[in-house]
């Protein structure tokens, strides 16, 4: 019998760029991203979520003078920018995604060109699923347009879709070319996805970093106003700096392990979108599952009372709810759904202090049932009475 041994390493590298105005002629940071190549034009093939596409009537104009502008620097673009459906709906209905894969074809868009995308984190998950399954993998450069697609979900390295009524069932592990947050687009957004956002940053704050929470914390009541915006700017480079760390140093980068700490929170909040059809933001589930699996951890005795009602009064201080009417006995169908969508042991992040998570491997249902109890009282009082508690 022979044996052929097979390895190798391969690098990723990619960076993620923080301006204002991207598209204005004086801003250079779109066109230097590229290396003009002399004896090839790529091609390029922009997609623009349908709210962005309303909300900035003259973006599409924009984008095309900019090529224009950088013809000699800039890919050749096939055709005027394309409106995409936004929202979670875009990930639930596959022929969204077959759309994008007949643009694909159409305009014969391969390895060497580029697709664009320009809106949230469902849209940039759609595109960029269909960017990496279309010629083996298509570059693609995300350009997020949301708080919650800047500071997490538009500058990692995950592409899905939703498929048997299952969060990102189907998807795939690939590096985008290049991020570009454009702080500009942040500031049509309506208040709900303003704040939906900031729930990411207080996940990674809470398992990675107390200085943060504790900017979060003092901040909680300035991030609803969405003319202050620096605030929010430091929020989300210090969110997307600590997602950023962690993908590249934590060692597990396409999570091929059992173990995912930046899903503190996570487990509740997917089943919770499927069950308020979702009716709920993917951040405002995520701020219900914090506060669930902050409570757990109160209640098990992993976490001090006085940081429990730290978080908790935090989370609503921003303006999210803390419980809903579908945290419920059927949230806990959400456990055995991460487990397999993770594999291997069930792994949940809990709560030791803030600025530092615990992974578990068992939970036990009985005291999550107490916990979700726990937490509609702490609500309740809450909007009663701030000071009660």
């Amino acid at each position: 019998m022979k044996t052929l041994n097979q390895e190798f390493a391969v690098n990723f590298a990619y960076k993620v760029y923080f301006t204002e105005k991207l598209f204005e002629k004086s801003n250079l940071i779109f066109a230097n991203i590229f290396s003009p190549n002399p004896s090839f034009l790529p091609k390029a093939l922009v997609l623009i979520d349908s709210g962005v596409y309303h909300a900035h009537p003259n973006l599409v104009s924009q984008i095309q003078e900019y090529f224009a502008h950088y013809a000699n620097t800039l890919p050749m673009l096939v055709h005027d920018p394309v409106e995409i459906l936004g929202g979670e709906l875009v990930k639930n209905d596959i022929s969204h995604l077959d759309k994008v894969y007949g643009l694909i074809e159409k305009y014969k868009i391969c390895r060497h060109s580029y697709i664009i995308v320009i809106g949230g984190g469902a849209v940039i998950d759609m595109v960029g699923y269909a960017a990496s399954t279309s010629h083996r993998g298509i570059k693609l450069i995300r350009i997020p347009t949301t708080v919650l697609s800047q500071n997490d979900s538009g500058i990692g390295v995950k592409n899905s879709i939703n498929f048997f009524g299952k969060k990102n069932f189907l998807g795939c592990f690939s590096p985008p070319f290049a991020v570009l947050n454009d702080f500009t687009f942040l500031k049509t957004l309506d208040k709900r996805d303003w704040i939906a956002g900031i729930a990411e940053a207080v996940k990674v704050a809470l398992i990675k970093d107390k200085d943060f929470f504790n900017f979060i914390e003092e901040n909680a009541f300035s991030f609803r106003d969405q003319n202050n915006m620096e605030p929010m700017k430091h929020l989300i480079y210090a969110c997307a700096e600590l997602h950023l760390n962690h993908i590249g140093k934590y060692g597990d980068p396409f999570e091929k392990g059992s173990s995912r700490p930046l899903d503190f929170g996570h487990w509740a909040a997917h089943k919770l979108e499927h069950l308020t059809n979702h009716n709920l933001r993917h951040g405002e589930a995520v701020a219900i599952g914090i506060a669930l699996d902050t409570t757990y951890s109160y209640i098990s005795g992993l976490l001090d009372e006085q940081s429990w009602k730290r978080v908790l009064r935090t989370i609503s201080n921003i303006g999210f709810d803390l419980f809903v009417p579908e945290l419920n006995e059927d949230i806990f169908k959400g456990l055995e759904e991460f487990q397999e969508h993770l594999g291997g042991n069930l792994t949940i992040m809990l709560l030791e202090k803030i600025g530092c998570g615990k992974e578990v491997n068992t939970v036990d249902i009985s005291q999550y049932r107490i916990a979700i109890e726990k937490l509609k009282n702490f609500a309740e009082k809450l909007n009663e009475n701030r000071e009660a508690i």
